[in-house]
């Protein structure tokens, strides 16, 4: 891979494969890259100009050799939620601002090496936040779809009430749009393949124009969206920051999310895998320069990806190709990119957002156990009923309080003892210490504050019966327990005190008994009942058996 970076983005060995797979995904993305602005709420020519320069980008600086960098239908509902993108005075320079801010959420993500912080993201919470966005998109283009301007405080009740006013629905609009899906899932089983979006998009589109008495059908140009030009540098606007920094966090972490994806997924040339981190530079990087020439924040598409790959793509400069193509389509078809169907571009994200629905990854999830079907409830609810920058956090939240939860009911406690063929044999503890006994207690799983209280549950309980014995703990390979941990040893050492028997600890590394001594608990079963281990795994916990059971007769 850094032999590819030396030779640089261009390789003449490749370029005619490059060359066709870059003119398929420019192609394809310009109809895309228009819906998804207009999936944003913002201007149309800002998600195109966001797939242009986001696509160049991100082939110059990310690690990954086919991920294509633009915009995604999670990061677009994300922005259509954001109020001070969708109220504000100057929505051009908010969107740069916007733009600006997440690549330097990426940059910061990818610099510190945050790659694998992903991981404790649940695949409940992603699976019910995507598909709540797949639900989002559809209901979202109901407007655009029907040519009625509903009202109502989110998307679902917007949705209700254009469900319960067909009577004032636009029925050439409708056509457009519903002719625009068939003819798109038509035209992919053809040769055309994904270019079959592009073809639909303009075949209906044409179709409205040239009919007469179809002016109700709204166009780009309708909204002025005139695209002649390619887009000029802008400033972020500093007194929206404060207000965007939540928004921007949000975006980073969804795009980051869905770009980790292609960077598992799709290895490089010479059979590497991305470098994640890396790859949060790159499009972190895309993010700057989109915002500053005007584009909407972009991150790794996975649709983008694969379009790209399945073309034939061998290298990155496919990505250059396509960004090239891209631009000279602004530069050579502006006029006709404002005679498209606004109800055509509808048509094509509901059917994104009705594939974006994974009836398989559901099922999946809701089968795997009550604490996973509630956590991906509880997100898919939210993400339909609440602003998407929330949802996202809350969807985070959610997995940190899974991961918490399940590794503190992970944590237990077993016994070992040595069976008369001289074999170390694994036993449950028993639930009350008994009098005159040695106990040998492994414990398991993450000793964290939370599992504290659970495996505290597991020790052998302390009564008025259990004298003289010793319960001995074997902490190999722990080296910071928390002073909630610390409490736990430290009443049970002062329980078994009560009734003359005693706690030793063993396998204690530097760091283990420092916190002992600082806690109390050295204090309260003695520095000789401390055993430092070393090399020679099992030699201390037999020492301290040993010294335990000599302990035991003496005061029998």
């Amino acid at each position: 891979m850094e032999a590819a970076r030396r030779r640089g983005p261009f390789q003449r060995r490749t370029l005619k494969e490059d060359g066709v797979a870059g003119l398929v995904l420019g192609v394809q993305s310009v109809p895309d890259g228009l819906a998804t602005g207009l999936l944003a709420g913002v201007n149309p020519l800002a998600g195109l100009y966001g797939y242009m320069v986001g696509t160049a980008t991100g082939a110059l600086f990310t690690s990954s050799s086919f991920m294509a960098v633009q915009g995604t239908g999670a990061m677009a509902m994300v922005i259509a939620d954001v109020p001070a993108i969708r109220d504000a005075d100057d929505p051009t320079r908010a969107l740069v601002t916007l733009s600006v801010l997440t690549g330097v959420a990426m940059l910061a993500a990818g610099l510190l090496r945050l790659g694998t912080v992903l991981r404790f993201v649940s695949n409940a919470v992603m699976v019910g936040f995507i598909n709540a966005v797949g639900v989002n998109i559809v209901l979202g283009q109901l407007v655009n779809l029907t040519g009625y301007s509903a009202e109502g405080a989110n998307r679902l009740t917007r949705a209700l009430n254009t469900l319960i006013h067909p009577g004032e629905w636009d029925a050439r609009t409708l056509f457009i749009g519903l002719a625009t899906i068939a003819l798109i899932v038509l035209l992919e089983r053809t040769r055309l393949g994904s270019l079959g979006l592009v073809v639909a998009v303009l075949a209906t589109s044409a179709a409205a124009a040239a009919l007469a008495g179809w002016s109700s059908v709204a166009t780009l140009s309708d909204l002025g969206i005139v695209a002649d030009s390619l887009p000029s540098p802008e400033l972020p606007l500093l007194r929206l920051v404060p207000l965007l920094v939540l928004p921007a966090v949000s975006l980073a972490f969804v795009g980051l999310v869905q770009g980790s994806g292609i960077s598992a997924n799709y290895p490089n040339p010479d059979g590497s895998y991305p470098d994640a981190s890396r790859d949060f530079i790159g499009q972190g990087a895309a993010n700057v320069a989109s915002g500053v020439l005007q584009g909407m924040p972009v991150g790794g598409s996975v649709s983008g990806s694969a379009i790209n790959k399945e073309a034939g793509a061998r290298s990155r400069q496919s990505l250059l190709v396509a960004a090239v193509v891209m631009a000279l389509v602004i530069l050579l078809f502006g006029e006709a990119v404002g005679h498209i169907a606004m109800a055509a571009l509808a048509g094509l994200l509901m059917l994104i957002g009705y594939r974006t629905i994974s009836a398989a990854d559901l099922q999946s999830v809701w089968r795997t156990g009550s604490v996973q079907k509630a956590v991906l409830s509880v997100t898919f609810l939210l993400t339909l009923v609440m602003p998407l920058q929330y949802a996202v956090f809350l969807g985070v939240g959610l997995s940190v309080i899974l991961h918490v939860t399940r590794q503190s009911n992970q944590v237990t406690a077993r016994r070992r003892i040595l069976d008369p063929d001289g074999h170390l044999v694994e036993v449950d503890p028993p639930a009350e210490l008994p009098a005159h006994e040695v106990v040998v207690l492994q414990p398991y799983g993450s000793l964290f504050f939370a599992a504290a209280p659970v495996f505290e549950a597991t020790l052998p309980t302390v009564g008025p019966g259990s004298t003289n014995s010793v319960v001995i703990l074997r902490m190999r390979g722990r080296s910071d327990l928390g002073t909630t941990f610390m409490d736990v040893l430290h009443r049970y050492a002062k329980a078994l005190e009560a009734v003359d028997s005693r706690l030793m600890i063993v396998s204690a590394n530097e760091r283990l008994i420092e916190q002992l001594a600082v806690t109390g608990i050295t204090e309260v079963i003695g520095a000789d009942s401390v055993y430092p281990g070393d090399e020679r795994v099992g030699a201390t916990v037999k020492r301290a058996y040993a010294d335990a059971l000599a302990w035991v007769e003496a005061h029998r």
